[in-house]
């Protein structure tokens, strides 16, 4: 039976383990070079999908060097979660009600540092 034996990999997660391999590399790389680190014995066209879909979404550049492009990361892998969360957020018609659920379900650690962060944002760069 076809992937048994396998656990399935959160959403994300191979998204963040690409962009973690990017963030090691030396310069700009080539997908070989990528699936080389991110292992797990994954096909060189699941790798090229991945790093499609990191580039739709603005957290990865390529260039093309011959006959293949070379990958580099925009955006780290906080980025790209915040990203996803804009993303979800962009798709409610209730900006407020979302917005007002999910600091209200955060543990007061949490609470306390989005705060901190939104009144840091407000203060004019020196």
């Amino acid at each position: 039976m076809r992937g048994q034996g396998r656990t399935r990999r959160g959403q994300g997660e191979l998204e963040a383990r690409v962009l973690g391999a990017l963030g090691e590399a030396p310069g700009p790389v080539d997908t070989a070079w990528v699936r080389e680190r991110v292992g797990d014995g994954l096909a060189y066209t699941t790798v090229i999908t991945v790093l499609t879909r990191l580039l739709a979404k603005g957290a990865v550049s390529r260039e093309k060097s011959g006959r293949a492009f070379l990958w580099s990361p925009t955006a780290d892998e906080a980025a790209l979660a915040a990203l996803r969360m804009r993303r979800v957020l962009d798709r409610e018609n209730d900006r407020e009600a979302v917005l007002a659920s999910f600091v209200t379900s955060l543990p007061p650690g949490d609470e306390r540092l989005l705060r901190e962060l939104l009144e840091r944002a407000k203060e004019p760069e020196d």
